[in-house]
């Protein structure tokens, strides 16, 4: 008589060879919008301000350093070398001014919306959660008080969330669309600061969710810095091409000063919410 099996084989949700292969990519998927779902819910957030910008963006007490290292190295630099760090002194000045500028409106926002009395209108700040723009958004936040959210993505080549986000409320997505329902699916508003490919990407995934009427609430869009934008956006050329209509062009809002973008934002926001419990009402 044979001898009776005792060995125990593991349950399916604890095959790890399994979860992280090829035929669970849909629990995969579905985790990454059930485990923020649970977080969240916990935590109460039920509304964010988005902050997208350059990861570039260095701040003040490393600008300075910087631009010493790039003096010296002027100095003893050909002339042709010496023009281009020049222009990279600037630059870095330059952005460096746009990482305190997001910092001093996320503190503003935070601020404002910690006053609430209403749990359900305390909006707060959101960001990728990496380095340059988004942590001056994390960090405005932080100082002041406030809860703030980091929504990163796993890359080779950046060293996880910024130290001005919240553990409880930092994510790490492996899908990029993941990570780009849960910065809609809160949002209330959307700030972007200048930036490369992955603002871009961003931004022009919101102007066609809102063009298109697939995002119907009011979400107000600032572009800050027209020095920069003016440059690398021509709308109007778009229109002149007749690939957007000229209504288009004034989706985004823009702004130069955190005191003119957050005066927009609250008018905005409050004016939506307004007109939201009005439309609620008489449903």
């Amino acid at each position: 008589m044979s001898e009776k099996r005792t060995e125990h084989f593991p349950k399916a949700y604890d095959n790890e060879e399994f979860l992280h292969g090829p035929h669970a990519r849909t629990l995969r998927i579905l985790a990454e919008y059930l485990e923020p779902q649970m977080r969240l819910r916990q935590h109460k957030i039920r509304g964010t301000i988005v902050f997208f910008g350059s990861a570039r963006a260095l701040p003040p007490e490393e600008m300075e350093p910087e631009i010493e290292r790039l003096k010296l190295n002027m100095a003893t630099a050909e002339l042709t070398a010496a023009s281009e760090i020049e222009q990279q002194i600037r630059r870095t000045q330059r952005m460096t001014h746009y990482y305190e500028d997001a910092a001093k409106l996320s503190s503003l926002l935070t601020k404002h919306y910690m006053q609430q009395h209403d749990a359900r209108d305390r909006l707060v700040v959101c960001s990728g959660a990496g380095p340059g723009i988004m942590e001056a958004a994390n960090r405005g936040a932080a100082e002041a008080g406030g809860k703030t959210l980091g929504l990163g993505i796993s890359l080779p080549f950046e060293q996880g969330a910024n130290r001005w986000t919240d553990p409880k409320l930092t994510f790490e997505f492996h899908y990029f669309f993941m990570r780009k329902y849960w910065f809609m699916y809160l949002s209330r508003a959307l700030v972007v600061f200048p930036g490369g490919f992955g603002t871009f990407d961003e931004l022009f995934e919101v102007l066609t969710l809102l063009q298109t009427h697939k995002v119907r609430r009011r979400l107000p869009v600032v572009l800050y810095g027209s020095e920069y934008w003016s440059r690398v956006l021509n709308m109007e050329a778009m229109v002149d091409w007749g690939v957007i209509s000229a209504p288009d062009v004034n989706l985004p809002h823009r702004s130069d000063t955190p005191e003119d973008a957050f005066n927009y934002l609250i008018s905005e926001i409050h004016n939506f919410g307004e007109a939201e419990t009005v439309e609620a009402a008489a449903e």
